[in-house]
């Protein structure tokens, strides 16, 4: 329910201040879902990474406040702003979104009520937005302690989860589709604690324990994957893997370079199938 506050000069700005008032962090959004604020670093690429430290709005959910002052200045600065993005992960609620989004050939309720099922936990009552394409956000709340990754379909086709570092649009946000509305019923609960056992499901599998390898040529090729940014990974990775082969170090060293890949960020599908081209290639693979 948007607030009564006669300063609130928008509706977007009311529905922020609600919220607001409830603890919940907010930034102003544009039609597209995104943040209002452009950043002030944008006519620098090679600017140092900012969160805001630089005292300047634009920096996306790093701007996030629950301080009715702060939360005025930030629409004040963009009065276009249509709606509100409720950050994920900060005190007193550390919020966790659980996107049920709609896409040809996915049934995201069925699936997260499969896992329920599988993984023996039970969806609480809780906050349910419904999004204008049919969608549904539901509020969760995780510990103090951990951090929950944002993903995008990891848990299921058509599930994304919210953690930290992300936002949830608000109830009362207009976008291009049209207006976020609370599901009857739910507006007058709290977002309800996240279940133990979905939220094992949410976290990142532990760190696979370092394993170096022996010759001090297959230790530079694992740090040239290593640092691999996105957009090379591939490349560096099967350069390095022809280069092991070569130097007859393919089979002992595919199992570090496949860990140093892994920890860029490559998917380990994708990861494996760069290093089979690698061994199709030297002739020692099939």
């Amino acid at each position: 329910m948007a607030t009564s506050d006669r300063q609130a000069r928008t509706p977007a700005l009311a529905h922020a201040l609600s919220a607001a008032e409830r603890g919940l962090a907010v930034i102003p959004l544009s039609r597209r879902k995104l943040p209002a604020l452009r950043s002030p670093h944008r006519a620098d690429p090679a600017h140092p990474p900012c969160h805001g430290e630089c005292g300047r709005f634009g920096h996306g959910v790093h701007d996030a406040s629950a301080d009715p002052a702060r939360v005025r200045a930030l629409f004040a600065a963009a009065p276009w702003a249509t709606g509100y993005g409720i950050a994920c992960g900060l005190p007193p609620h550390q919020l966790i979104g659980v996107d049920l989004d709609t896409k040809p050939g996915t049934d995201s309720p069925a699936a997260l009520r499969a896992l329920a099922v599988r993984h023996g936990f039970t969806i609480p009552e809780t906050v349910v937005v419904l999004t204008p394409s049919g969608g549904r956000h539901l509020w969760l709340t995780g510990p103090p302690d951990v951090a929950v990754p944002n993903s995008a379909s990891r848990l299921a086709p058509g599930i994304d989860i919210r953690g930290a570092g992300g936002y949830l649009v608000g109830p009362g946000s207009r976008g291009t589709r049209g207006t976020y509305t609370t599901a009857p019923g739910t507006a007058r609960l709290g977002p309800a604690p996240c279940p133990s056992a979905l939220l094992d499901l949410l976290l990142p599998p532990p760190p696979r324990p370092a394993r170096a390898p022996s010759a001090a040529g297959g230790a530079a090729l694992v740090h040239f994957v290593r640092i691999a940014h996105e957009g090379e990974r591939n490349a560096r990775l099967f350069w390095a893997a022809c280069r092991a082969y070569e130097q007859g170090m393919g089979p002992t060293l595919t199992p570090h370079l496949l860990d140093a890949a892994l920890e860029t960020g490559l998917p380990e599908p994708e990861a494996r199938a760069t290093l089979a081209s690698a061994a199709r290639r030297a002739g020692d693979g099939a």
